[in-house]
């Protein structure tokens, strides 16, 4: 199978979920979705340091690859992906659905939230690039195989991934709540039954066809880092980094002479000069990447 096809099925999954009615029916997705990140990062740090210790890993090269430039736009590139990859443009919308007070609740769920970010997301990128090197692919376990020979066992390489297409179909209904939620506002009639014919027919209609053209983008340009890339650069980082502080400033009124007032400042110029340069790289790594890109292609 192609991997298009593949798109196409987890897109008939998300489909399916899509139709949950509200985010606080995701209770208990989201928790089976933090064991599966915990256990396919256990899987991935454990065959990256058997492959490591073993005889068919990669000569381990920690060297960057390319001229300077290549490597200075590779920073802010992976800066970009990383404002995209830790998903804090979602934590304003879960927020938004906490009942007061929300400050000391928020305050708990973020001090567990980036625990298990560092457990999992370090570990994970520790050991990987301990394994392989500079030969580290975008997606880790792309490196479990060498020329389509497995360097664990297929079995495990197979767990693996079902862990993480199991989580990813969890992470994205989370991640589909905000436009459902749009959805909902123009579609949906206040007045009726949550599952009244009035609101269950548009909104099964209008979930549908918003995942079916995101499933579709998504076949036909299957590029994930490039277009985290961009994401990050033109999005996250502006909405997570720059916005709040700017927004806080205003509507707050620090002192200008006050310590908080200028750290918000700095915040705001500092990332805004990070925003433009990770863009500048993202948008260069997509016009050196752009000899590659077809239309539906199995990369």
């Amino acid at each position: 199978m192609k991997l298009y096809e593949f798109v196409i099925i987890f897109g008939f999954l998300m489909l399916v979920l899509d139709q949950i009615p509200s985010f606080h029916s995701l209770r208990h997705i989201n928790l089976i979705s933090l064991f599966l990140c915990l256990a396919y990062s256990a899987c991935a740090a454990a065959a990256s340091i058997h492959i490591g210790n073993s005889s068919k890993g990669p000569t381990k090269d920690y060297g960057l690859k390319g001229d300077a430039e290549s490597q200075i736009f590779g920073i802010f590139n992976a800066i970009a992906i990383i404002a995209t990859t830790y998903g804090n443009g979602i934590i304003p919308e879960i927020q938004a659905t906490i009942a007061p007070p929300v400050k000391g609740k928020m305050f708990k769920g973020l001090c567990v939230c980036y625990t298990v970010l560092i457990i999992t997301f370090f570990t994970v990128a520790i050991t990987g690039y301990w394994a392989f090197g500079n030969h580290s692919e975008g997606l880790l376990l792309s490196n479990f195989l060498d020329d389509g020979n497995p360097l664990v066992p297929k079995w495990f390489i197979l767990m693996t991934n079902l862990f993480t297409i199991l989580q990813l179909s969890a992470v994205g209904v989370v991640y589909l709540q905000p436009t459902n939620e749009v959805l909902e506002r123009t579609f949906a009639d206040p007045k009726s039954k949550e599952l009244s014919a009035r609101n269950v027919i548009p909104r099964v209609v209008s979930r549908s066809l918003s995942v079916v053209i995101a499933t579709t983008v998504a076949a036909m340009l299957p590029f994930f880092g490039d277009i985290n890339a961009v994401i990050g650069a033109f999005g996250f980082m502006p909405l997570d980094f720059i916005l709040p502080v700017i927004f806080f400033n205003l509507t707050f009124k620090p002192s200008k002479r006050s310590l908080v007032f200028w750290l918000n400042v700095s915040i705001a110029v500092v990332f805004s000069a990070l925003a433009i340069i990770a863009a500048i790289a993202a948008v260069r790594k997509i016009v050196l990447d752009a000899k590659t890109y077809r239309l539906f292609a199995n990369v």
